[in-house]
């Protein structure tokens, strides 16, 4: 759930590293980001109850294309299932590259929720999730397919879940963008807690690092099923407005 401040949103306004093919850069170079959100949505459902997430990450990119990095977040939802931790720690690497007007993107990514325990809270597997994906660009246009290579999110019996991801990213001029978004989540043996995403994000270049975005999200995932524990049980992929500010260096 990876290095944004609003994931999948933000990753999209800005081009962040996983989430969109880019064509292969032409130096080598490393950089960090830190940043904070009001609520941490990853495809479309909070990780943070609702509640505001500080986000920060490490990104190595080699001239040869390829790159590898690693991004924590601050999360709620593992406690919210009985389990035992409040970090979220992605680690990734892959390959980009370009043939003709087409850029590519492929690689591996590891959701890590050390200390997670939810693999001894009945009807729960162990949080910690591996991923490989592969995405197309042509012109704004993007197309990614992630595949999970173990049990995905705690779900049990859950390997071979996969999400599609089809987004736009068109240049406002100004340092503004716009970026829609719609995705779907297939949870293996699990098709009631399956779903669709969607959004729209503003995007702010502020110059100096720093940028902003501004996105409404949205799902139909089950309101029952994805509801934060009693007796609050607010649903988790509501529609609403998510704000977010990023400094990368």
């Amino acid at each position: 759930m990876k290095k944004l401040l609003v994931p999948s949103l933000l990753s999209l306004s800005l081009l962040a590293v996983t989430g969109a093919a880019q064509a292969q850069a032409a130096e080598s170079a490393l950089s960090f980001n830190v940043g904070a959100t009001t609520d941490y949505r990853y495809r479309g459902i909070s990780q943070s109850r609702l509640k505001p997430a500080v986000q920060g990450g490490i990104d190595y990119a080699d001239k040869s294309g390829f790159y590898v990095g690693a991004w924590a977040s601050s999360i709620k939802w593992v406690k919210d299932a009985g389990g035992d931790t409040n970090m979220e720690l992605d680690l990734y690497a892959g390959y980009k590259g370009a043939i003709g007007d087409v850029a590519y993107d492929v690689g591996f990514l590891r959701y890590q929720y050390s200390g997670n325990k939810l693999a001894q809270v009945p009807d729960f597997a162990n949080a910690n999730t591996n991923e490989i994906y592969a995405a197309g660009t042509v012109g704004p246009v993007t197309l990614k397919y992630s595949h999970a290579i173990s049990n995905i999110f705690s779900f049990i019996d859950s390997k071979n879940s996969y999400y599609v991801d089809l987004s736009g990213t068109f240049d406002l001029g100004s340092g503004f963008s716009l970026v829609p978004h719609v995705g779907y989540q297939s949870i293996k043996n699990s098709s009631t807690w399956s779903y669709s995403d969607y959004s729209l994000t503003l995007g702010k270049d502020l110059g100096n690092g720093l940028s902003a975005t501004a996105a409404w999200v949205g799902t139909d995932a089950d309101k029952t099923l994805y509801a934060t524990p009693a007796p609050a049980s607010k649903f988790t992929g509501k529609s609403g407005v998510v704000v977010g500010l990023k400094y990368a260096f």
